[in-house]
């Protein structure tokens, strides 16, 4: 199952964007055998108040063997184990791809948070959406790890 991240703002080559990039590499290397990935990152303008509007969404998840996934402040909380075991579930419903939207300072549009599959959130506070895509790449490294059994996740 590939992963799509859709983005808010441009990293170039900031140390966020580094940091992401390293562990989505790790990802790509350690999910292949398991089913999952590449990763594909997809990045919009996001303004100050600036929303991806669902026309765009649209445009990027055509596909009805996809998942979106949104990060939002709203969602719901799991643990490492519990969001493996969620792309887990994905994988082995034959879904092509799994799509996380990472909003900007405006945050997601309501109706693309209606018409997500799902919502995930990293706490209750804001976290800048550098940071957050830094979280969500980190959290997909972890996940595969717990799902191939290697020690980097510890409980």
């Amino acid at each position: 199952m590939k992963v799509r991240i859709i983005a808010a703002g441009k990293v170039r080559t900031s140390p966020e964007g580094q940091l992401a990039k390293e562990y989505i590499d790790r990802f790509d290397k350690a999910g292949r055998g398991i089913g999952l990935g590449p990763v594909l990152v997809v990045e919009y303008d996001a303004g100050p108040r600036a929303e991806l509007p669902g026309t765009q969404i649209d445009r990027v998840i055509s596909d009805p063997a996809s998942i979106l996934c949104t990060l939002d402040e709203s969602g719901s909380r799991l643990t490492s184990p519990e969001f493996s075991r969620l792309l887990a579930q994905w994988r082995d419903r034959g879904l092509k791809e799994a799509v996380f939207l990472i909003g900007g300072a405006g945050g997601i549009g309501k109706s693309i948070l209606e018409r997500a599959d799902t919502s995930v959130s990293f706490g209750s506070m804001v976290f800048p959406h550098l940071l957050a895509r830094v979280m969500l790449a980190e959290q997909l490294y972890r996940a595969v790890s717990i799902l191939r059994g290697t020690p980097y996740h510890r409980e």
